[in-house]
């Protein structure tokens, strides 16, 4: 625990970031860096609850009660040897997390949560400042050769700890860089390139080998695949997007979120590209989908210049407490604001979100150009099976004016064609590799499958358990056929 009985005295406190009007005139991070003095009070609010319920909440297993007293207690280097024992990126985690950890938190019962998450990204970053982060080799080589196919969190935790295993490591990533999503996703006032190669660096100097621009099972064929390498780990992601069958779906302006994400975040890494730019600057903007990705969709609009902001969401609007059917230490299902609604809150003067809005057809300009949606409010129900369903309210019609719209609905499944298509590999229900958590192993001899290619569109916690996870599950499978 930290301070005995702190957190009756101490409240929950947010990290500073920058102000708004500073903020939205560039792509760089957010946050102010963090001061000793806040953790250490904010670490001083872990109290001995018996029962951690933030480490069982966790897909790390993250000891946070252990490193949040060590914290209290000035023993930086000790917390962050135990943070890193569970989580190879706790400042992945710590930048873009959810926070599950912090949901099941005791004090959330009647009280804010202790602030678990900013606590882990201070102590990574107190590492890197002190020269504490080093590269960790073997003692020893196995004489073995694994690949991983993707560099996102899942493929970079298990590079990491298969290298460190003894084993010959090679990442192939089809990208100019590491990091997946990491780093072609998720913005930079959100999480900065730099801190990912940073990592990608580590893994460098570890003996990981990365080639770039290089797709497995195009670029490099099963065959040789399969003749160099004595396992391979599928951590591919999940990447191919949902889309929106409504009538007028060809027209020009409708885009999937993450080629518009993609771009800023290649626009900002000095990376060319050839594809059509996307540029909401003095545009009229819908965002349909509510989710991160949708929200991403709206800081970066905001920064780009855009003239109005819309977000839709079919889903109710959430409660601003927990409701009885979703009581702690359940996730707290909850009505969010992020920076990005902030952001465009304080620009444009109100929140941008709208709840329970169906999507029925999108409207052509006459010149085959999207000019708006035409779209109706849904109420939800429950069917006699217990799902959730939705249902327009008759005479709600409406129209919502835009130039852009942005498709932010989320993923269906990895992209079959090419490697998975082409090995074969068994799929599940969902259209996900078939890998039974247990072994990570696919249905084809040697090849392992984790994070998103796997278990579907996740979190980044999820995908470094899962990428930790199959590193031990190939080693014993290369240990048994050594």
């Amino acid at each position: 625990m930290g301070k005995s009985g702190g957190f009756l005295e101490i409240k929950r406190e947010e990290k500073k970031l920058r102000t708004v009007d500073e903020r939205i005139k560039d792509f760089r991070d957010i946050n102010i860096h963090m001061n000793d003095e806040y953790v250490k009070l904010q670490a001083a609010r872990c109290m001995d609850c018996g029962i951690p319920f933030c480490h069982m909440a966790c897909p790390v297993d993250n000891i946070c009660p252990e490193w949040q007293d060590l914290v209290y207690n000035n023993e930086w280097e000790r917390a962050l040897e135990i943070l890193h024992s569970t989580n190879n990126f706790p400042e992945f985690t710590g930048s873009v997390c959810p926070a599950p950890c912090e949901g099941s938190c005791t004090l959330g019962i009647n009280d804010d949560p202790v602030a678990i998450k900013n606590i882990e990204l201070a102590v990574v970053e107190k590492g890197f400042e002190n020269g504490w982060i080093k590269p960790k080799k073997a003692v020893s080589g196995t004489g073995k050769k694994a690949a991983v196919v993707g560099s996102g969190p899942a493929g970079l935790s298990a590079a990491q700890n298969l290298v460190r295993m003894g084993h010959e490591v090679t990442v192939f990533e089809k990208d100019e860089r590491a990091g997946g999503l990491l780093t072609f996703g998720i913005p930079d006032f959100k999480l900065e390139k730099s801190i990912v190669q940073r990592r990608v660096k580590q893994l460098e100097d570890e003996g990981v080998v990365f080639r770039y621009n290089t797709e497995a099972g195009k670029d490099i064929d099963i065959e040789e695949l399969n003749k160099e390498f004595d396992a391979v780990v599928l951590a591919c992601g999940s990447k191919n997007p949902r889309d929106l069958g409504i009538p007028g779906r060809d027209l020009r302006g409708i885009y999937y979120a993450m080629d518009f994400l993609t771009q800023q975040n290649r626009k900002n890494q000095g990376i060319k590209t050839e594809n059509e730019i996307i540029d909401t600057s003095g545009k009229k903007v819908l965002v349909i989908g509510g989710g991160d990705t949708g929200a991403d969709c709206v800081g970066t609009s905001v920064r780009q210049g855009a003239e109005k902001i819309t977000q839709i969401e079919i889903m109710d609007k959430p409660p601003v407490s927990r409701g009885e059917s979703n009581p702690w230490p359940q996730y707290p299902v909850v009505l969010k604001i992020s920076t990005s609604h902030k952001e465009a809150g304080d620009k444009y003067g109100n929140d941008p979100r709208e709840w329970n809005i169906l999507t029925k057809e999108f409207l052509n300009d006459g010149s085959g150009n999207i000019k708006g949606l035409k779209a109706a409010k849904a109420e939800s129900f429950t069917d006699e099976n217990g799902r959730l369903g939705f249902r327009e309210i008759k005479g709600t019609e409406f129209i919502i004016e835009a130039d852009i719209i942005f498709l932010a609905i989320g993923f269906t499944h990895p992209v079959h064609e090419g490697l998975i298509k082409n090995l074969g590999i068994q799929l599940d229900q969902r259209g996900n590799v078939q890998a039974d958590e247990a072994d990570y192993k696919t249905s084809t001899d040697k090849y392992f499958a984790a994070g998103d290619v796997r278990r579907g569109q996740s979190l980044v916690v999820w995908a470094i358990r899962e990428g930790r996870e199959a590193a031990k599950a190939v080693d014993k499978y290369l240990s048994a056929n050594s």
